[in-house]
């Protein structure tokens, strides 16, 4: 009895231990693939791609103390009389052991305004690298809302085309059924036949195409190729409508492109500046402490500034400058203008799928299975013979495979929309 007792305890804590294995394995790489936000979730958390934009946009915003950070001052030690010429003393370089030893300090000053214009064009620039990073966070969330459309494509063209394997098996059983009855030609059974081994065929590169999306899905995240996925459930909703004015409006508005553009032409604008105030001299403050060998100590304080006489070489730098400044311009009409093209490209696509997979679904595909239903009807019957059947039923597969890719393509158009536009639609 105690053996046997002994031996439960044995089975029980082995059990648990196995149990435990299980829970850790799955707690180590959790199933993703059924919910899209999920995805995105997991993406902005772990994307290296998203890492880097952020992490070079922070390292871009430190550099806006220093631009505008006053220059380091300047030490200078200056031994006068080393030789001991005056005091008919040796030679020396020690400090206090010469003629006269001075202690300078120099701090220089740049002219008024020229460090807030600096500190404007770093943060100009580092405003744009903020704006690189939106950029890159809104084509890594395009890139997986593309691959998960693909992925929930490829996995509804399996489940279709498993469907109706299941449909033209049956359909195999009822012409065996009748042909060994001598109701129908022995051509019915080998074209059920050939059809099932079509379909099976065809399955076979579906399930293929969704390994393949998986893989690239995983990719996107990132993860290993082969990280399990769930099965798609659903696409998100598509807003009712959608207006290409009101697009373009809110693009000009919310797209980091654009505003990375426009930033680009406010640190054209402030460099611009900077360059017109070279026209006026820097300064230098210094205080001097004079230390003579045999003396008593003495200060000096001493102004130093630059002459800008070189007019003509700050000229051309100020025509560069204005150059710089009209080229950020005409890049924000040709951003805006491409952006345009881009929009009305995409939303035109969206819009002729919306419309091409309402007809499929409520007319093309509704059509398909009352054929479908007639010719069932007919061949029971004798009317019609097995290829009008099946041709009715390969009406009804393509119907529902175009309609899976018209609302594939809904979504990606969506998808390439948000992305122009700069936000969720």
């Amino acid at each position: 009895m105690k053996q046997f007792l002994m031996r439960a305890l044995l089975a029980s804590a082995l059990g648990g231990v196995v149990l435990l294995g299980q829970v850790h394995a799955q707690a180590a790489e959790v199933p993703l693939g059924a919910s899209l936000q999920d995805l995105l979730s997991y993406a902005r958390e772990h994307n290296p791609e998203l890492a880097a934009r952020k992490l070079e946009a922070a390292a871009n915003r430190e550099r806006i103390e220093p631009a505008g950070a006053l220059p380091d001052p300047k030490f200078l030690l200056e031994l006068m009389d080393v030789t001991n010429t005056m005091s008919g003393g040796g030679a020396s370089l020690l400090p206090g052991a010469v003629g006269q030893t001075r202690y300078r300090v120099v701090q220089p000053v740049p002219f008024w305004g020229k460090r807030e214009l600096r500190s404007g064009v770093a943060e100009a620039l580092a405003d744009q690298s903020a704006r690189v990073a939106d950029s890159t966070a809104l084509e890594v969330e395009a890139r997986i809302k593309t691959a998960y459309v693909r992925y929930y494509q490829a996995d509804g063209q399996s489940a279709i085309l498993g469907e109706t394997l299941s449909l033209v098996d049956a359909l195999s059983r009822l012409v065996e059924t009748r042909y060994s009855v001598g109701l129908v030609p022995q051509q019915d059974a080998i074209r059920a036949h050939s059809e099932l081994t079509t379909l099976k065929i065809e399955r076979v590169e579906a399930e293929r195409r969704r390994r393949d999306a998986a893989a690239k899905l995983n990719a996107q995240l990132p993860r290993r190729a082969d990280a399990p996925l769930d099965v798609p459930t659903q696409l998100p909703e598509i807003p009712a409508r959608l207006d290409l004015a009101a697009l373009f409006e809110r693009a000009k508005s919310l797209s980091p492109s654009l505003a990375r553009e426009r930033l680009g032409t406010d640190a054209a604008a402030k460099a611009r500046e900077l360059v017109h105030l070279n026209r006026y001299p820097d300064f230098s403050v210094g205080v001097t402490n004079n230390r003579p060998q045999n003396g008593t100590d003495s200060w000096d304080v001493m102004l130093e500034l630059n002459i800008p006489l070189q007019q003509s070489s700050r000229r051309a730098q100020e025509r560069e400058a204005e150059r710089r400044v009209d080229a950020a311009r005409s890049q924000v009409a040709a951003a805006e203008a491409r952006l345009n093209g881009l929009l009305g490209e995409a939303y035109a696509a969206f819009d002729a799928n919306v419309d091409k997979a309402r007809l499929l679904r409520g007319t093309l595909l509704p059509q398909a299975r009352a054929n479908f239903d007639a010719a069932m009807a007919g061949y029971e019957s004798g009317r019609v013979n097995f290829n009008t059947l099946i041709e009715a039923e390969r009406q009804i597969l393509r119907a529902r495979l175009a309609l899976l890719d018209a609302e594939t393509e809904i979504h990606i158009r969506l998808a390439e929309l948000e992305l122009l536009v700069g936000a969720p639609l």
